[in-house]
This record gives C-alpha cells, sequence and structure tokens, in this order.
C-alpha cells in the first residue's frame, strides 16, 4: 500500500518542515509515502479555488481511496484511524490519497469525490500544522497495529 499527501504550497516554517520529514521518514519503515507540494495559487476568489482543487483533482490517481481533511468530516480517534489503516490492507488497497486543501478550502465536488472526510480536530489548525498532524496521527497508527511503545 502507499499513501499519497497531496497539499497546495510549500511548509514555509523550517521548524514544522524538519517536523514533517521527521514523520516522513518514520512512517516509510511502515509503508511507501509521497507527499505532493503543489503550486500555491494566489488568488482567493472562487475560480481560483475551483483552479486549485482541479489540479489536486488532477493528482489523484484512480482506484485510489480519497481522503480529504475536512473541518466538517468525521473525528477519529488515533485507534480508529489504527482500524481504518489495518482496514485499507486487509483490503488490499493499493493507495490513500490523502488530500490538505489550500487555506480557502476545496470546491464542493472534490468534497463530493472523496471516499472520507476526515477532521483532525474541532479546533482551527493553520494548514501547516496541520500537515504535521496528519502525518503524526498516520505514524501513530501504524505504531498501534503493530504493536509499538509510540502510541502509549
Amino acid at each position: 500500500m502507499r499513501f499519497r499527501i497531496i497539499w497546495p504550497g510549500k511548509t514555509k516554517d523550517a521548524r514544522l518542515r524538519a517536523l514533517i520529514e521527521d514523520y516522513s521518514e518514520r512512517l516509510s519503515h511502515f509503508v511507501r509515502c509521497e507527499v505532493t507540494e503543489l503550486k500555491e495559487l494566489g488568488r482567493v476568489d472562487k475560480s481560483g479555488i475551483d483552479k486549485e482543487t482541479k489540479r489536486i483533482s488532477d493528482g489523484l490517481r484512480p482506484g485510489a481511496v480519497t481522503v480529504l481533511l475536512d473541518p466538517d468530516g468525521s473525528e477519529w480517534t488515533s485507534q480508529q484511524l489504527a482500524e481504518q489503516v489495518r482496514s485499507w490492507e486487509t483490503n488490499g488497497i493499493k493507495e490513500v490519497a490523502f488530500v490538505v486543501g489550500g487555506p480557502h478550502g476545496v470546491a464542493s465536488e472534490l468534497v463530493a469525490r472523496a471516499d472520507k472526510r476526515w477532521s483532525l480536530s474541532r479546533l482551527t489548525l493553520t494548514h501547516e500544522m496541520a500537515r504535521v498532524l496528519l502525518l503524526e496521527q498516520l505514524y501513530r497508527a501504524y505504531t498501534i497495529v503493530h504493536g509499538l511503545p509510540y502510541q502509549k
């Protein structure tokens, strides 16, 4: 199985970038993980959101399970995420694409297309923090699945 993580824009904060690299490295011991950073569009109107959403959609591969990080999505505990990861592996899912939209969200077409909508928290997070939290939770899920002490 492979995780593909797609987000617009580069992570500018060097400390957060270092955490992303650290958790990506840790995660790579369990699953192939590819981060795709799309060029961020500067426009914040509807046409800008539509263009950014199209670029995200174009990056999704056919047959991949798409998980959209969405403030209105379902909240999962770390244990529930671990069960979801286990389920994907058991069911032979080849790729799971996690999408972190831009600061202005994504178009409704992508929301409708997503197989799952996951809310990391009811709190408002910066997109850069959400990236770190996503990778940390995926790593945590694998430590739970494999019974490693990190999750305690």
